[in-house]
């Protein structure tokens, strides 16, 4: 008979950030900010014990957007700009996982920015984590949808001639339920931001201030730490008042806000969709075909 006095209880198990390391060779510039971000991803994902085979992350090109390849989880290269459609058809296809699209500011609000505006009024359950850096870093220094009016790059050697875009007002504006600011000299407070955005139901933006030490020297990490204020030091701030949250994201310069900036509640796009009463369509039989057809037609395209 066994004696349970002596017995030793296992502690709780835990997912850990190191669960999550990928396992290629981090290839970014020494400093820059894709580090913190790396590093906060992992964070907010153990803050919510959200195991890696439940996690999908989908990207597109550009120097943020290797981030898959440095993840312990599944993931997705898609095409320059594309990585929001893959990013709703994933949901749709497993509405189970969890689903973060990692891009730059080039990728997700230059050739993305029409995919980015009806994503935003679609809801779907995803969370868009955006390395804003305000420059086309990884193809040698353009200016980029972010970049600073009158900023000299290779393509604009007179100074950009554009109003820089505002993508914290763009998502309030156009529907999204979720709307974050985060900086990547600030990984701890990062990781929290990333880690309400994923548990948030519907489309989340977190749009992250982060500095490219080859192709920026403006907006750097010591441009950025006198200006940057949390939110969450306001016990004030009310980020459902609609009318605060776009004051807030209008305001740049000599004071930048961190933090969720607005938070709203409506029915994500998964829910109203009426195939997926049934579950995940990953997980439902193939209606019409037999189990022998589905494994040959499988046989024939692995």
């Amino acid at each position: 008979m066994i004696d349970v006095t002596t017995i030793k209880v296992m502690p709780e198990f835990r997912l850990l950030p190191k669960t999550y390391d990928g396992e290629r060779e981090v290839t970014w510039c020494p400093g820059c900010g894709d580090y913190g971000i790396l590093s906060a991803v992992k964070q907010a994902l153990a803050q919510l014990q959200i195991p890696p085979h439940r996690v999908y992350f989908v990207s597109g090109i550009g120097c943020g957007s290797k981030l898959p390849d440095y993840v312990h989880a599944n993931g997705y290269l898609g095409l320059h700009g594309r990585s929001l459609p893959i990013a709703q058809g994933v949901k749709l296809a497993n509405h189970d996982l969890k689903v973060i699209a990692t891009v730059g500011d080039g990728d997700g609000y230059g050739i993305g920015a029409g995919h980015f505006v009806h994503a935003l009024r679609r809801n779907s359950d995803i969370t868009m984590i955006v390395e804003d850096n305000k420059v086309y870093a990884l193809t040698k220094g353009q200016y980029s949808p972010t970049s600073t009016r009158g900023w000299i790059s290779s393509t604009t050697p007179d100074g950009a001639l554009e109003v820089e875009f505002n993508p914290v007002v763009m998502a309030i504006a156009g529907g999204a339920t979720f709307v974050a600011r985060a900086f990547s000299g600030d990984p701890k407070h990062m990781a929290a931001v990333f880690a309400k955005a994923i548990a948030h139901k519907g489309f989340a933006l977190v749009d992250v201030l982060q500095s490219c030490v080859i192709y920026n020297p403006i907006n750097t990490v010591e441009w950025y730490r006198p200006r940057v204020y949390k939110l969450d030091d306001d016990a004030n701030y009310n980020p459902r008042d609609y009318a605060a949250a776009m004051n807030k994201a209008h305001e740049w310069g000599d004071r930048i806000p961190l933090g969720v900036l607005y938070v709203d509640e409506r029915p994500t796009y998964e829910e109203q969709v009426a195939a997926l009463a049934n579950g995940a369509l990953a997980k439902q039989p193939l209606r019409g075909y037999s189990r022998a057809t589905w494994d040959e037609f499988r046989a024939a395209v692995m």
